[in-house]
């Protein structure tokens, strides 16, 4: 990291002294609020992909967020938060290079302020609550970083009514692996076909590593997920799949499956539009037409419809249907 931006306000703030002290060389740059750095147009999240800074701020207002409709793997309410804005890895079907303008990571250090809202949360919806911590971002690739994980373990292990879903791309399980399980923490792998990985999922560990991560934290007896999506009209997408998910179960048994989630891929138009234009020859968006319906940039609805039924029915050879959940 070349470049670190700071929050006045928070320059002597604990966990800002462990993160400078990990990068003594980079540049440090005090800013009034991480928006300064963060918002302005004109950015080129292309080319910031390619060495973004880190800017370092205080989450204010609102810190946990109910979930768009339908994103659930079976909690009676759902909602996200998000410690960091961006992403390690550069996902072409990645929504979130068309949602900031900014390829710069955001990390917010006040931890206490996400678990005061999570506890309001759980407090006003009775029942069982997940918190997903990977919606805007990759919740273990920057834990060396963050120590995200390190802290929030031991806060939902005291609260066994809520549970945490770590999604992720990383191999860095460490952190895992030397805690006790803790049954409310599930660690969900976004996992695709091989060859649809290595053409779009770029800095992302290969597959087979990933997989060989999700076997031994489950192994260990950690609760795993399945996140199968976003789903691509691939060439040969019926038997790549079907292959790929029947080697998926010859190394993780259906039995440590928490839950899988599959959908397809869709965007709002504007934020279509602006990644279109980011990567305009990128192969991902030729594969078939993404056409406007109710408000969203996707593919026909029979091409959809042939994309779950396909794989929601393969996975029902190995899984009950209430393991099995349909996003989008």
């Amino acid at each position: 990291m070349d470049t670190l931006y700071i929050e006045s306000a928070i320059r002597d703030h604990p966990r800002v002294a462990r993160i400078s002290s990990r990068y003594p060389s980079a540049e440090k740059i005090e800013c009034e609020r991480y928006g300064e750095v963060f918002n302005p147009s004109g950015q080129n999240f292309r080319i910031q992909k390619q060495n973004p800074a880190l800017i370092v701020a205080e989450k204010h207002g609102r810190a946990v967020i109910p979930t768009p409709l339908g994103y659930t793997i079976g909690a009676d309410h759902d909602f996200y938060f998000s410690h960091l804005l961006n992403c390690l890895y550069d996902c072409r079907y990645c929504f979130l290079q068309g949602m900031f303008r900014s390829a710069n990571y955001v990390h917010f250090v006040n931890y206490e302020h996400f678990e005061q809202g999570i506890d309001e949360a759980r407090r006003d919806s009775p029942g069982t609550t997940c918190f997903f911590s990977g919606y805007d971002c990759d919740s273990l690739a920057l834990e060396k970083l963050t120590g995200f994980v390190a802290h929030f373990l031991p806060f939902f292990r005291d609260r066994p009514d809520a549970w945490l879903e770590l999604r992720t791309k990383s191999i860095s399980v460490r952190p895992l692996l030397k805690e006790e399980p803790i049954p409310n923490v599930i660690v969900a792998y976004t996992l695709s076909p091989t060859p649809i990985a290595e053409a779009v999922e770029n800095g992302a560990p290969p597959v087979a590593k990933r997989l060989e991560r999700l076997a031994a934290l489950a192994e260990a007896g950690w609760q795993v997920g399945l996140r199968l999506d976003p789903l691509i009209p691939w060439p040969g997408f019926a038997d790549l799949y079907s292959d790929f998910i029947e080697s998926l179960f010859e190394i993780v048994s259906p039995s440590a499956i928490h839950s899988v989630t599959t959908g397809p891929m869709r965007f709002p138009k504007s934020m279509h539009d602006r990644i279109v234009k980011l990567y305009p020859r990128d192969p991902l968006f030729a594969l078939a037409e993404m056409t406007l319906r109710e408000g969203q940039m996707s593919y026909p609805a029979d091409v959809e419809e042939t994309l779950v039924s396909e794989i929601v029915g393969k996975l029902a050879e190995y899984l009950p249907a209430q393991k099995i959940f349909r996003q989008g």
